[in-house]
């Protein structure tokens, strides 16, 4: 480690502070890299201005640990990489996840290249996640695994990395639970120690995503239609799934969306545009009255229809598979890749903080179908899934319906 040098994302948050006086104790040479990636004050419900107080966080942190510190504007590649596509994508009735498109676009990407420019072995992040080495056929191999803290574990977040992006990346507190890195900071005197961890969206700062999707995309009034759970669409699917003569043939029906039609509820009420809800959403309809809550069960942005169903047992928000198209399938282990044909039990989560569930991969031509051991809820277009062997995170894609 003599003489490798190391960026860290100093963030201002007290996990990439950590990360820094730990790369320091290993013998690296550390400087401190702050990523100014939003202050459009156009799109933020907000009198803060949360990255300026960030941003001296950060530098007190580098200042108390005697590193170099800068700071680096990449607000034009992250507008364009990430919130530009995050609007169109809920333009279009999809769900994005703005977390994993900002390591996989700005991190590990931007953020990295300008890195390596100011001549760094590596860059390192405050990411619960670990990584680690092995051979394989001769070659090396990058693991992304888990953290040790279970409620912490980000590698979900760092889903879409590839094997060029993990060799030139460093996890440090991944080993380590969170009220160790406080302690470990409380210790230090460092600003960042009791700071809370960042809500709201990566980057943008303390404004509420529904709120920030209102500033861009604009309101359009429409109905919402309750199904009920004996709905023709739901009944044909079931009928449909226990008739099917082919593997093929049921993949196929257990991984689409249902596709509901208003004539087949009633009208429960209104909405301000079908682009702001999402599958599994039970806040923001604003419709009571009936026995049970309602939650959305599907959107379709092209006729501005929002369909929903009582109760979190409704059967139009459950469901047992997902498909991923070919174009959208990432292998953070290409040597895992499954090939034509080919079938593979593994564990699954399709968002953050979601506990890792049985599922089993089926590689088609078309692309990639995953069923659940058990039914999973909220299953949307757009949303990553990411799939993993034991601890280690092997591949992910973009939820196709």
């Amino acid at each position: 480690m003599a003489n490798e040098r190391v960026v860290v994302g100093l963030s201002g948050g007290v996990d990439s502070s950590v990360a820094a006086y730990l790369l320091q104790e290993q013998g690296y040479e550390v400087i401190g890299l702050f990523m100014k990636n939003w202050h459009d004050e156009s799109v933020t419900i907000s009198d803060e201005c949360p990255w300026v107080e960030d941003s001296n966080d950060a530098l007190l942190v580098a200042q108390k640990l005697g590193i170099p510190f800068q700071t680096i504007d990449l607000s034009e590649e992250y507008k364009k990489q990430v919130v530009d596509y995050m609007f169109a994508e809920y333009e279009n009735g999809r769900t994005p996840n703005p977390d994993v498109l900002c390591n996989r676009e700005i991190k590990f990407d931007v953020f990295l290249k300008a890195a390596m420019s100011l001549g760094a072995d590596y860059v390192a992040t405050g990411h619960y996640c670990r990584k680690s080495e092995i051979e394989v056929n001769g070659e090396k191999k990058y693991q992304l695994k888990a953290g040790v803290d279970s409620n912490k574990d980000q590698s979900y977040f760092l889903c879409q990395l590839t094997q060029e992006q993990l060799a030139k990346s460093l996890f440090p507190v991944g080993h380590l639970e969170k009220p160790e890195v406080r302690k470990i900071a409380a210790e230090l005197d460092l600003v960042t120690a009791d700071k809370k961890d960042s809500q709201g969206i990566c980057f943008v700062g303390k404004v509420k995503l529904p709120d920030f999707l209102q500033q861009q995309l604009k309101p359009k009034a429409g109905e919402v239609y309750e199904i009920p759970v004996d709905a023709p669409s739901i009944v044909e699917r079931k009928n449909a799934l226990a008739n099917a003569k082919s593997e093929e043939e049921w993949l196929k029906l257990v991984c689409s969306p249902y596709q509901f039609d208003k004539n087949e509820g009633r009208k429960a009420g209104d909405h301000r545009g079908a682009h702001f809800f999402t599958i599994g959403q039970r806040k923001g309809l604003n419709i009571g009255g009936t026995p049970k809550p309602l939650f959305i069960i599907g959107t379709d942005v092209k006729e501005n229809l929002v369909f929903a169903g009582q109760g979190g047992d409704h059967p139009g928000l459950i469901r047992s598979g997902l498909f991923i198209d070919k174009s959208e399938e990432h292998w953070v282990r290409p040597d895992l890749a499954l090939k034509i044909g080919e079938s593979k039990k593994m564990m699954g989560r399709i968002r953050y903080r979601e506990d890792l569930s049985p599922i089993t991969l089926f590689k088609k031509e078309e692309g990639l179908y995953i069923v659940f051991d058990q039914p999973r809820k909220g299953i949307a277009a757009g949303q990553f899934a990411a799939w993993y062997d034991e601890d280690e995170l092997v591949g992910s894609g973009v939820i196709n319906g």
